[in-house]
């Protein structure tokens, strides 16, 4: 069949991964509300397009951190790629590789650092940490992953216990057998309970911060008042992010709550978003609301499961000539020339 758009890669998934695989990646909390939000709040956004622009040259390049990505779409951090596809996160840091943009990796992957590493050695990555009880363990993957070349550390804040996902409840969602979170191993020997430590506070960034050169970035963040405190204590950028819907249910759309983060920090940190981007339009919007890059998390996940790293690459491909051509029909020529102007919320 012609894979044309991201629900195209979302159909094949749903009908060809095995249904605990596909429930996995698909849940979100309770009802599902914010992770449905998150895709209906861009439909309130509308664009403000402008005519007669000259959009014969268009560049969609942008930096991150003052590294340069092809397009700004990068791979959010999700785990366990196997469930998706044999060569799991390999597969995937090979194809943000090709398409020359920056891939999350996640504690939870089910590769080590090593290989994702090795598999895309020149490849932009960072890595997406979970601070663990055991604060050792913490401290090893962030180190691991600098010794790496991984560019940058992610700090998922929205994780202080694991949302309740009903239906990976009803399935009693875990690993195959054959599938390890292969940077934890031997972690679990060590701490019974659950991995995640609840206690951790924003003092934990001046911990982190002891421990590594790397930029910092923080995820998780929804309101002004966490985006200002993200700033005070001195992180380089914020991803503003849901969870993709799987943590509290209630919360906003991430495009919704990007809009007040956006203006507490006053262009002070760069700020990011995901969850909900499923067509170019959707990336014009955010970044027209003052995100400088999207991150996709399912949609790289259905690509996977339809072929590799070469279905990733065409999940990428086909955002990337989308928003090519919604910016060239909004009247941009060049990413710089994006802005609030663009959109408007409709009054609905």
């Amino acid at each position: 069949m012609a894979m044309v758009c991201l629900s195209d890669f979302e159909a094949y998934a749903k009908k060809y991964l095995p249904k605990i695989a596909w429930d996995f990646f698909a849940a979100g909390a309770d009802d599902c509300s914010t992770r449905d939000e998150n895709i209906l709040a861009y439909k309130r956004i509308h664009f403000r397009p402008r005519m007669l622009r000259d959009v014969s040259m268009m560049d969609i390049r942008t930096k991150l951190l003052g590294t340069e990505i092809s397009f700004p779409v990068g791979i959010a951090p999700t785990g366990f790629h196997q469930l998706a596809w044999p060569d799991g996160e390999k597969s995937t840091a090979r194809a943000a590789r090709a398409m020359n943009t920056c891939y999350i990796a996640s504690t939870y992957s089910t590769c080590t650092l090593e290989e994702i590493s090795a598999a895309a050695p020149d490849g932009f990555q960072w890595f997406q940490l979970y601070i663990h009880r055991n604060r050792a363990v913490s401290q090893n993957l962030v180190q691991r992953a600098e010794a790496l070349g991984f560019q940058g550390l992610v700090l998922t804040a929205d994780l202080p216990y694991t949302g309740k996902r009903r239906d990976d409840i009803r399935n009693g969602f875990r690993l195959p057998p054959h599938m390890k979170l292969k940077n934890l191993e031997g972690a679990f020997e060590v701490c019974k309970m659950s991995l995640l430590d609840p206690s951790v506070t924003w003092n934990d960034i001046y911990w982190l911060r002891s421990l590594t050169h790397l930029p910092i970035i923080i995820k998780g963040i929804l309101t002004k008042e966490d985006a200002e405190l993200a700033v005070r204590h001195g992180v380089q950028g914020i991803i503003v992010s849901n969870h993709g819907g799987r943590q509290l249910d209630g919360g906003p759309a991430t495009i919704d709550a990007l809009v007040e983060v956006v203006e507490a920090v006053q262009g002070r940190v760069e700020v990011y978003l995901d969850g909900g981007i499923r067509k170019g339009s959707d990336v014009l919007k955010a970044l027209a609301l003052g995100a400088r890059c999207v991150f996709i998390g399912r949609p790289a996940l259905w690509g996977l499961a339809y072929k590799g790293e070469e279905g990733l690459q065409d999940v990428l491909r086909i955002l990337q000539d989308e928003f090519r051509l919604s910016m060239a029909l909004a009247g941009c020529a060049s990413v710089s020339e994006i802005g609030r102007h663009l959109v408007q919320f409709s009054k609905l």
